[in-house]
């Protein structure tokens, strides 16, 4: 069987690549710059020239294609219409017309919940036109991913920076994205999962402030910490939202409609778990994700006899 992955350099793309590579599928990447896309060739990928945004580039990267997994979505500083529907749109209407067998698609937890929140509402709507496509079809709903919290709170602990806490925010069950990887490629082996939506979310939810005590354990420094209340974040979108150069903010900044409800994004996922024939027990912790971050840099940080304090107002030097 072969698979277009699509959004293939992303985060989570690159990890659908590797799993599908690792369990003997020949992979396709349809990617829009082949050169920065270089390291999926060198795992064993083919890579194919084309772009959402250009549906006539579409019907190539499809052919001899049995199963697509779409990981693609707009960069943050881009506008979320022209990838995240426009293009679904094209790609969706392209794979049916190729005959593909199975599409996989990621989508966000409740996002049903939200149609206020422009992204949330695409999800919705994209998931709709998936299901009247006549493929078979797997959606996973997805939380937020273990490797933003990174930069969001290990680097700035670490480098002595305020870490910015929005203090209403909702906990979230954050997920590894191999461990999302996993069920994508797991979902083409077992024949219940088709026509169906899962949530995928990690082992538990986490609170903005439970994740810095854990960084600064594990890093054994003190956070400096800023709290933003919801409503300045929703001032802020307001006032952007005036301008065209803000625009593609405002959208990012309407999550915060989601986040600040008070309700966990989480999910039962032992039935989950049952119907993919995986076992929970592998499933990344965000402690023991954490933990191995920390023992990484902080070895490193040794080896280069990096002084954090003399260096308080440094970047780290990696």
């Amino acid at each position: 069987m072969t698979i277009l992955v699509v959004g293939a350099t992303g985060t989570l793309g690159r990890q659908v690549v590797r799993r599908a590579l690792d369990e003997g599928y020949k992979v396709r990447c349809l990617v829009r710059s082949p050169k920065r896309a270089a390291f999926l060739r060198e795992w064993g990928a083919e890579l194919v020239k084309a772009d959402l945004c250009k549906p006539e580039s579409l019907p190539y990267a499809l052919e001899g294609v049995s199963a697509v997994i779409d990981a693609a979505t707009a960069r943050p500083t881009d506008s979320i219409r022209p990838v995240d529907w426009d293009g679904k749109v094209s790609l969706i209407q392209a794979a049916a017309d190729a005959g593909i067998e199975r599409f996989i698609f990621f989508s966000i937890l409740d996002a049903e919940k939200y149609p206020q929140v422009p992204l949330m509402d695409i999800k919705t709507c994209t998931e709709k036109f998936l299901a009247e496509s006549g493929m078979n079809y797997t959606v996973l709903r997805l939380s937020g991913f273990l490797q933003g919290l990174v930069s969001q709170y290990a680097i700035p602990i670490l480098e002595r920076q305020t870490v910015w806490v929005t203090g209403e925010a909702s906990p979230i069950a954050y997920v590894n994205t191999q461990d999302v990887a996993k069920f994508a490629v797991q979902a083409l082996k077992v024949p219940e999962t088709e026509n169906r939506s899962f949530p995928i979310v990690g082992t538990r939810p986490w609170g903005g402030y439970e994740i810095i005590r854990l960084c600064e354990r594990l890093s054994e420094q003190n956070a400096k910490i800023a709290r933003m209340p919801s409503e300045t974040v929703r001032l802020m979108r307001k006032f952007v939202g005036f301008f065209k150069w803000g625009k593609n903010l405002a959208e990012r900044l309407a999550f915060t409609d989601v986040i600040t409800t008070g309700n966990a994004l989480d999910a039962d996922m032992a039935p989950v778990y049952e119907t993919f024939g995986l076992d929970p027990n592998d499933t990344t912790t965000l402690e023991d994700y954490m933990g191995e971050y920390f023992d990484r840099i902080l070895k490193r940080l040794k080896d280069l006899n990096f002084d954090s304090k003399k260096n308080s107002q440094k970047k780290l030097p990696f």
